[in-house]
């Protein structure tokens, strides 16, 4: 039809179904984990449980809710114990459940802080004076799904009356603008906003979870694919965020850090100006609730594999990726309020 009406094209993806037999599981049986391949819920679960209990010095954690399907949501908190409280940084990956990078960086992100502390003066530092919540699969049904059903879901699972569709987008489901703009009122569109803000109970876990924290939570990062971009609030809305130059400024240094390792490029700015308007993120929700530094991430790539990234990619985007989310961190426990 584009080669009839003689319009310019590029084919990104000749044959999408060997792109995803490219990156599926082999064998029929979960495999070990692997921080270098795309785990299953199955293997993730229990890693998230070996971890714990192998590193009960940095790491413990907490169930904050199950999913609609009944799996447990669990959140690793990583950081030194201390009898005080200490300021904390939220990182949460998969909120959409085909962006298969994210949920791996997340895995990254815990190995890299257990076996570097103690040698790595910064990342020690951090955990020191820091706490780290990582919550690894946000959409755990949905993610679930991908490795079962179709790779390219991206909602939740649940159901609402009235309609056979399934599912609402987890990051249009937040209270920041609920369903103004670049959401769908649609129970069958894959940007569904909800049947209200916080209707899907994952939402409402991390919600409540961060509202019980919100003293200690200082910054807030999300991690999704693809495109290559460091967002920061606002994507409900065309303003400006009050303190927008403060922002861009760590998302350039942010960037280039990340740049730093391979030369990948990725570009900074408000959400709505730098990739779509987009109403109810959890960025913005968690920006206006008074957690000061907010970011979404997009990793790789920009569009050549898009979702189905191979995972010989994966451990080149964790790498410059850690430089980036460090980055923020250094800069979020020298700028502590």
């Amino acid at each position: 039809m584009l080669q009839q009406s003689e319009m310019e094209h590029e084919v990104l993806i000749e044959d999408v179904q060997r792109a995803v037999d490219g990156q599926a599981d082999t064998g029929p049986s979960p495999r070990a984990h692997s921080y270098t391949k795309y785990n299953t819920w199955s293997v993730i679960e229990s890693w998230i449980d070996s971890i714990a209990s192998s590193n009960a010095n940095l790491v413990s954690k907490q169930s904050i809710g199950n999913t609609y399907e009944g799996r447990t949501m669990t959140i690793l908190k990583l950081g030194k114990k201390s009898s005080s409280s200490k300021p904390a940084i939220f990182l949460d990956c998969g909120i959409h459940a085909r962006e298969w990078i994210s949920p791996a960086f997340c895995q990254w992100f815990v190995n890299e802080a257990l076996t570097t502390y103690g040698s790595d003066a910064q990342m020690t530092s951090l955990l020191d004076q820091m706490d780290v919540f990582v919550l690894p699969v946000f959409n755990v049904d949905g993610y679930h799904y991908t490795h079962t059903n179709n790779r390219m879901w991206r909602k939740t699972r649940s159901r609402k009356s009235g309609s056979s569709c399934i599912g609402a987008d987890p990051n249009r489901n937040f209270d920041a603008g609920w369903c103004t703009l670049g959401a769908s009122s649609n129970p069958c569109s894959d940007t569904y906003c909800g049947a209200t803000p916080e209707s899907e109970i994952e939402v409402k876990n991390v919600a409540n979870f961060i509202r019980k924290n919100k003293s200690v939570i200082k910054a807030y990062l999300t991690i999704h694919s693809y495109s290559q971009l460091l967002l920061f609030p606002y994507s409900y809305t065309y303003d400006l965020a009050a303190t927008h130059n403060e922002l861009m400024s760590i998302a350039e240094g942010a960037s280039s850090a990340l740049r730093s390792l391979y030369g990948t490029r990725y570009t900074s700015g408000p959400g709505a100006t730098t990739i779509y308007p987009a109403a109810g993120g959890s960025d913005d929700w968690a920006y206006d609730l008074g957690v000061k530094y907010s970011f979404t991430f997009e990793l790789r790539d920009t569009g050549r594999y898009g979702f189905l990234l191979p995972e010989s990619q994966i451990k080149p985007t964790c790498e410059e990726t850690m430089l980036a989310v460090k980055y923020i961190a250094a800069y979020v426990q020298k700028n502590l309020y």
